[in-house]
């Protein structure tokens, strides 16, 4: 039974994390981060400040521990001085006018219009998620609720997205697999190129000595590729991660069918629009 619920729970994410994700990707969401004095160029230096906002004008160090597979170095290139740009407040306000604006332009005004039922769900789903121990979650659960459906869902999605994220990191530490560790462990069972993670900052020298530490420990082949105790030892992590990020989906009860019905086809127009890319850090485009 345990087994289905993880399943279940993998299969969840796929649905919410498109669903999140247009806050880093969707053009218009670029757009309100060049009005507010970002420069898009890259995504990064927005990516951090709409991301890290509701924890507050928060330090690299929080930051580089939160979001946990990103080279501190990397981190502190833009935090704190994303909040020199823009105050925190001033980013949860705008990012749910970027949203707004994304979701809009992908689905149509009458589309967003009619969200109100899985909205609902969704809220329930996250308003039900134990979020002790799991910063980001709590941060984005402390935010007061927007008053349109389709933002609901997108604030429900991005607490259920946190939520599982942070038991991710609680599950790689679990595992041993440090920041750069683990993505070099997700790049050597397929889950994308080692190229789409270089994006997290790290360098070849940094990234081959965790090649080297996974080698010691008989997790990967000298070819960056996979044991098979590597394969197990991921394995092992996904399944921890999806038993972790299973509660609030429980607390849908027979509901989330419903959930899964009319999310799952948002979600699915939301990843073939060619907003998201194909390869992420994420995986999600692998069986991995």
């Amino acid at each position: 039974m345990q087994g289905a619920a993880d399943g279940l729970a993998r299969q969840l994410w796929r649905i919410v994390e498109p669903l999140h994700a247009i806050l880093y990707y969707a053009p218009e969401v670029a757009d309100e981060a060049a009005k507010l004095g970002y420069d898009v160029e890259s995504r990064w230096p927005s990516y951090f400040a709409w991301r890290a906002a509701p924890l507050g004008a928060v330090g690299a160090a929080t930051v580089s521990s939160a979001f946990y597979s990103f080279s501190p170095r990397m981190v502190a290139d833009h935090v704190p001085a994303a909040w020199d740009v823009a105050a925190p407040d001033v980013l949860l306000e705008r990012r749910l006018v970027a949203v707004d604006r994304a979701l809009r332009g992908l689905l149509g005004d009458e589309r967003v219009a009619s969200l109100g039922e899985v909205a609902a769900l969704a809220r329930r789903a996250a308003s039900a998620a134990n979020t002790a121990g799991r910063v980001l979650a709590a941060a984005n659960a402390d935010l007061p609720w927007p008053d349109q459906p389709h933002l609901v869902l997108w604030q429900a999605a991005t607490i259920l997205r946190e939520h599982r994220g942070d038991g991710h990191v609680a599950a790689a530490l679990v595992s041993g697999f440090d920041p750069c560790e683990l993505l070099v462990s997700f790049a050597a069972v397929g889950a994308a190129p080692e190229s789409v993670f270089a994006s997290r900052g790290w360098t070849p020298d940094e990234w081959d000595a965790a090649r080297e530490r996974l080698l010691s420990r008989g997790w990967v082949h000298p070819d960056g590729t996979a044991t098979d105790t590597g394969i197990t030892a991921r394995a092992e992590l996904e399944q921890r991660t999806s038993e972790l990020a299973a509660g609030p989906w429980k607390a849908l009860g027979t509901e989330v069918g419903r959930f899964v019905q009319l999310a799952g086809p948002l979600a699915g127009e939301i990843a073939s629009s060619g907003v998201l890319p194909r390869q992420s850090t994420l995986g999600l485009s692998s069986r991995a």
